[in-house]
Formats: structure tokens, sequence, C-alpha cells
């Protein structure tokens, strides 16, 4: 059972690794993009979506490695 835990939790550590990665990368792009006005403001809008999309699945796996304090 302790094995499953801890294997659980290394897979939501990298995963947690990997978006914030891409959520960094992704606001990197977002920053470029907006000083350009010739950028499409559609796919501006899309980068945003997605960058918004993995702040909250970060905050997702955030929580739930935080241990529940009432079990």
């Amino acid at each position: 059972m302790a094995d499953n835990v801890d294997t659980l939790l290394f897979q939501n550590a990298d995963r947690l690794k990997d978006l914030r990665i891409e959520h960094r990368d992704l606001d990197d792009v977002i920053d470029r993009l907006s000083g350009d006005p010739c950028v499409d403001q559609l796919e501006l809008r899309r980068l945003k979506k997605r960058k918004l999309l993995l702040k909250d699945q970060i905050a997702k796996i955030e929580s739930s490695m935080i241990p529940d304090l009432n079990a």
C-alpha cells in the first residue's frame, strides 16, 4: 500500500514539474506575442486559455499532494 502511495506521489511530482515548465514556456510565448501588433488575436487568446488551464491543473495537483489532516 505504501509503495502505491509513493509511486503516485512521484508521478504527481513529475507531472507537476512538467506542467510548471509548460506554463512558464507559455508565459514567455504570450509575452513575446503580446508585443507584436501583427499577432493573431485568436491564437493569443487560445494560448492564454491554455495557460489558465495549466494553472488550474497545477493547483489541483498541489492540492491533492497536501495531506488530509482530518484522516
